[in-house]
């Protein structure tokens, strides 16, 4: 005989800001959604930034053709 019964999943989750919402996902399947209300405020770590759908990471980049070094973190390690 077969029963139902539920299984945790909180951790697999992965949420993605679409829409003005946040879409929820369990192994690339979508099975929900936050929506989030206008004028959301973002807490983010000081080299990230967000509008109102896309969050950004700021970052240096270095130009010419001599460039050598392009993915450096604060600590200096490269």
């Amino acid at each position: 005989m077969l029963k139902q019964d539920k299984v945790d999943v909180t951790d697999r989750i992965v949420g993605k800001i679409k829409n003005g919402g946040i879409e929820l996902l369990l192994e690339n399947s979508p099975i929900g959604k936050i929506k989030l209300p206008e004028n959301i405020q973002y807490e983010l770590e000081h080299h990230f930034e967000a509008d109102q759908s896309k969050i950004y990471q700021n970052v240096t980049v270095s130009e010419g053709r001599d460039a050598r070094y392009t993915d450096c973190d604060e600590g200096g390690w490269c």
